[in-house]
């Protein structure tokens, strides 16, 4: 078997290098792939945001032997936006990787300049405020008005961006002065959502209920989104050994010995 590479593989000095080979390949019009060719900005952005839960799930798993495959298909997405983008001459792969590094530096001025910052609670105080300042330039650019609310994306989880939006207006004092008061209104929001009078108005008081959750959360110190995976996998290991245990399929079995089932899988014995 010869140790030579085959002619079209794309070569270069960085692993980076021959990555941006590879998916210019991919996307050449005459030579590239098919499926590839046909992708936009709208259709890979769903797979950017699965890959990027990949890479969480891995590190929540500790599987860190799994993480550099992972972070390769995040950069994988990243490098694809980057080429569509050149594309249509929008910008590249180095103006992406020019722009981070630029934003990393203006934000540390303690490591890369002359100002000090001497704790981490001092250095996210710095942070916010340089953030604010990037939020306000860029509504003027706009010509908007600024909110304390601008630059979070729509798209992020629902609970993420519930807990980011509550940060946000926690700063300005917008907030329960103590855990007591988000208990109540825990409970307040159960009472209407019980009350609701029909379809619309549930759904409306159950976003205030969970609304509500993550602002219990956020006293806690938890993360709800984090918490909610975490409850998602033990629910499922959980019914995984339901089946598992379980002589006769599942739905054919009463109330009474799924619930015995469930039990056992929690102490992890035979019921």
């Amino acid at each position: 078997m010869s140790d030579q590479s085959p002619p079209d593989r794309p070569s270069g000095d960085r692993p980076i290098d021959q990555l941006l080979a590879v998916m210019r390949r991919l996307r050449d019009p005459e030579r590239g792939c098919p499926w590839d060719i046909e992708q936009t900005f709208a259709t890979i952005a769903p797979y950017t945001i699965e890959e990027a839960y990949e890479v969480a799930d891995v590190i929540e798993r500790g599987a860190l032997d799994e993480l550099p495959g992972e972070l390769g298909d995040l950069l994988l997405q990243v490098v694809y936006h980057s080429r569509m983008a050149e594309e249509a001459g929008l910008f590249a792969f180095d103006d992406v990787a020019l722009a981070i590094t630029e934003k990393l530096i203006a934000r540390h001025p303690h490591v890369f300049a002359a100002e000090e910052v001497r704790t981490a609670a001092a250095q996210r105080e710095h942070w916010e405020v340089t953030k604010a300042a990037e939020r306000a330039a860029k509504a003027a650019a706009n010509g908007t008005v600024p909110s304390r609310l601008d630059d979070l994306p729509q798209g992020l989880p629902a609970l993420t961006r519930a807990m980011k939006l509550q940060k946000r207006a926690a700063r300005v004092g917008f907030d329960w002065p103590d855990l007591e008061g988000v208990r109540a209104k825990v409970n307040e929001e159960l009472d209407e959502l019980e009350a609701a009078p029909g379809p619309d108005a549930r759904e409306d008081e159950l976003g205030d209920l969970l609304f509500t959750l993550v602002n219990h959360a956020r006293r806690l110190g938890l993360d709800p989104e984090t918490a909610l995976r975490r409850a998602n996998a033990k629910f499922e290991r959980r019914f995984r050994a339901m089946e598992g245990a379980s002589e006769a399929p599942l739905e054919t079995l009463d109330l009474a010995a799924l619930e015995a089932l469930w039990q056992a899988a929690k102490r992890g014995t035979s019921p």
